[in-house]
């Protein structure tokens, strides 16, 4: 019986050396999509530019590896802002994002010299122009907008719409109210717009609205308010393949649209072209990422259903939860065997709603047996909780067979640190 390997390492070895539950993250497949991305959109298009989305995963391995491999960050927080300080990581390349920064988070954001920081509202613009005089420079800021398309994925994660808590609207009863007031701003300096659409998008459809939608912005703006976009920020959220049912674009086919469409769009409306940033984040981590779990007890309901549990669950993984996601697995132990076994792989903690994956084809597991759940590279680790007093997993880096621990294991004494 042939054991399942990810990245060279043989995973039932790896959850008998570093415990379950266990994340593995394999940096050599990372390398290769960033080498992807380069090939697809950095190197085709000229003055173009690539910031990892964070909240995706945030390591300071992966901050790294990203660093060396000339990578932008896009950061939605005061913590991954320090994170990535304490990773080395070139302040000059991060964008700041998020829809309600308080003061302390934009002070720390120009105490480490962020590149460019994307104002969400007029308040923020306000307390930001205010932060900004006490230091006295000027911030390159860039506006986000709300283009007011449907990005087709689940509500939870889609943040185009005009019904958004993300972003400045484009009607004009708003528009030029938010726009008069970048112009007008003394220490802000306006670079250009931001739009993100959402997540786990499978093709370039509402990318190509918003675009179309902003670049009329971007002709209002010169012509009313003087203002030149030299930067625009197409968000991220390319989709992965978590499933058969999947079928997500490949990266190369949302550029080449939305580039294309981008100079077909300035060259009709008399604009010179802008430089593009993109922002991808489970696009580049999700498949580099598995989840190792040890099976536990079983549950037969006759005519209903099959129950395997797990010493893990939505503590690690709470996606399915959130979001109704799915995901492929197997056990790792009989890998090549055959999968006649319906089961519903269920997590520890005290919920019904703790369901890792619903009906399931595996191969009989039993007590002991490791099950890997496969593409959890992206908002697993980052959405991890301590719900239950459920210490959060470990994580290992991998190499072409190589690994060692990246993340150590939480321990119940970690859970009570901040307790007094």
């Amino acid at each position: 019986m042939a054991r399942f390997t990810f990245d060279g390492c043989d995973t039932v070895e790896l959850a008998k050396t570093y415990g379950t539950p266990l994340y593995v993250l394999s940096g050599r497949m990372i390398r290769e999509n960033l080498r992807e991305l380069r090939s697809v959109f950095l190197d085709r298009w000229p003055g173009s530019s690539a910031a990892y989305a964070g909240k995706a995963l945030q390591t300071l391995d992966l901050l790294r590896i990203l660093a060396s491999e000339g990578m932008g960050l896009d950061a939605v927080s005061g913590g991954e802002l320090y994170a990535a300080s304490r990773a080395g990581f070139p302040m000059e390349r991060v964008l700041f994002h998020g829809n309600n920064k308080s003061g302390a988070e934009l002070r720390l954001a120009l105490e480490l010299g962020v590149g460019r920081v994307v104002v969400d509202n007029p308040d923020e613009m306000a307390l930001l122009d205010a932060i900004a005089g006490e230091s006295g420079r000027r911030v390159p800021v860039l506006a986000r907008v709300t283009p007011g398309v449907d990005s087709h994925t689940h509500r939870h994660i889609s943040t185009g719409q005009l019904d958004s808590k993300f972003g400045m609207g484009l009607r004009p009863d708003a528009r030029d109210g938010w726009l008069g007031a970048l112009a007008s701003s003394r220490w802000l300096e306006p670079r250009g717009f931001h739009f993100h659409v959402g997540s786990q998008i499978s093709g370039p459809g509402s990318h190509r609205m918003a675009l179309e939608a902003t670049v009329g912005l971007m002709a209002h703006a010169g012509d009313a308010f003087g203002l030149e976009t030299r930067e625009l920020n197409m968000g991220g959220g390319f989709g992965v393949r978590y499933t058969e049912a999947d079928a997500p674009a490949a990266l190369g086919d949302f550029t080449d649209a939305l580039m294309g469409d981008l100079h077909r769009l300035c060259g009709d409306a008399g604009l010179p072209v802008p430089a593009v940033t993109i922002e991808p984040g489970r696009w580049l981590v999700a498949a580099a990422g598995i989840t190792l779990y040890t099976v536990g007890s079983r549950k037969e309901i006759p005519g209903v259903r099959s129950y395997v549990s797990v010493d893990g669950g939505m503590t690690d993984n709470p996606r399915p939860a959130l979001y109704d996601a799915r995901y492929e697995a197997t056990v790792a132990d009989r890998h090549d065997s055959p999968r006649d076994r319906v089961v519903t792989v269920a997590g520890k903690c005290c919920e019904s709603g703790d369901i890792l994956i619903r009906d399931i084809a595996l191969q009989d597991p039993r007590p002991g047996d490791t099950l890997a759940v496969l593409v959890t590279g992206a908002y697993n680790h980052s959405m991890a909780s301590t719900y239950n007093r459920t210490p959060r997993p470990a994580m290992v880096l991998t190499d072409s067979g190589r690994h060692r621990l990246s993340v150590r294991r939480e321990t119940w004494e970690d859970l009570l640190s901040r307790e007094l």
